[in-house]
């Protein structure tokens, strides 16, 4: 399933990665989904830094590379995510980790 950036319980906006894998590439085909105490309707995406749409669905797959923030109103703005065009990546969970924990690479093209 999909595996948030920040740990568990923080009353922060997350951007959720499917497939959870770091760094996300555009050509896994990367759903987005922004996770907050925000209304779906109220959600705004940053691409780049820039504004880029206000009331998108929260969820949506990315066609673009780039990094994307979104925002909801309570929890604000999200930690960035990096979207790639590279063609070989060495990719880790998308997930909080800790020293000494286990996990798998991936070395991808």
């Amino acid at each position: 399933g999909s595996c948030p950036l920040s740990p568990a319980g923080a009353q922060t906006t997350q951007l959720l990665l499917e497939p959870p894998w770091m760094p996300a590439v555009l050509w896994d085909r990367v759903t987005l989904t922004c996770q907050g105490s925000g209304t779906s309707d109220a959600t705004t995406w940053y691409k780049d830094g820039w504004h880029w749409w206000k009331e998108k669905p929260d969820r949506f797959v990315v066609t673009e590379s780039g990094t994307y923030k979104c925002e909801k109103p309570g929890t604000g703005l999200s930690p960035p995510v990096h979207i790639l065009k590279d063609w070989l990546v060495l990719q880790v969970p998308a997930r909080a980790l800790l020293e000494g924990d286990t996990m798998t690479l991936r070395c991808r093209g």
